[in-house]
């Protein structure tokens, strides 16, 4: 945990005691969780542990469901999704800046593109980008409102490997550069440990596992081994290399 004059920090994001229910299912119980302030938190789980439930009840859009406990979350944040969800009837530069069209913001605009490497791209149309570029373009869209918090759906799960490592290493360095906190949703056990800090598992709605990721260890192929064995476990997916 961060400290502040010696004394720990109040973490940026708190979720105390949550729970969610669509119908009769309950999706989320009794989840305990905190981000500090820089964090970078990879969250995995199978497909229905309640992943993308968590994500809306962070950003406030699942008002259809049942539920109660503590969020402690900044307003300052920005969603990024699997999809870029660029508007096509608008360039890149102004769906950048979209909802502020002043001199200063479009300014800032052209420096965060060139930053996620999109410089001289201001007037294509994302029709004219590739998968890869259009992820950059919403990456960009996100970091030039400097959000204290990050909150990232799969962003790169439709692109191919190639692109994807790329993106992952443009996603570290500006998480960085810009001081982010992250909670990313991943189904990629060994993105998460490339990029994370911190790994959480959710199993039928409740965290299962909970491993901070060492940086410098886990670019070593021993222990890189060592976290994927431990999620993959806890993901319920047997050794691929047993048998």
């Amino acid at each position: 945990m961060a400290q502040i004059s010696g004394q720990l920090a109040p973490p940026l994001v708190s979720v105390q005691g949550l729970y969610r229910q669509y119908a009769d299912r309950t999706v989320l119980s009794n989840i305990h969780l905190e981000l500090q302030q820089g964090e970078f938190v990879a969250l995995l789980g199978r497909s229905g542990s309640g992943k993308s439930t968590l994500l809306k009840a962070l950003t406030g859009l699942d008002s259809r469901a049942n539920g109660g406990g503590e969020l402690q979350v900044p307003e300052n944040f920005a969603v990024a999704f699997q999809d870029s969800r660029l508007l096509p009837w608008l360039r890149v530069l102004d769906n950048i800046v979209l909802g502020d069209n002043s001199k200063r913001f479009r300014r800032e605009g052209q420096q965060v593109l060139a930053e996620v490497g999109l410089a001289g791209r201001e007037r294509d149309w994302p029709a004219d980008l590739s998968g890869g570029e259009q992820q950059r373009a919403a990456l960009a869209r996100c970091l030039v409102r400097k959000p204290a918090l990050l909150l990232a759906d799969e962003p790169f799960g439709a692109l191919d490997a190639l692109t994807r490592l790329n993106m992952q290493a443009l996603l570290r360095r500006l998480c960085h550069q810009y001081h982010l906190t992250v909670l990313l949703v991943t189904h990629d056990v060994d993105e998460a440990i490339a990029l994370a800090q911190r790994v959480i598992v959710l199993d039928q709605g409740g965290i299962s596992l909970e491993i901070a990721i060492g940086q410098h260890s886990a670019r070593q192929p021993e222990q890189h081994e060592i976290y994927r064995q431990q999620l993959l476990n806890a993901l319920g997916v047997s050794n691929p290399t047993e048998s």
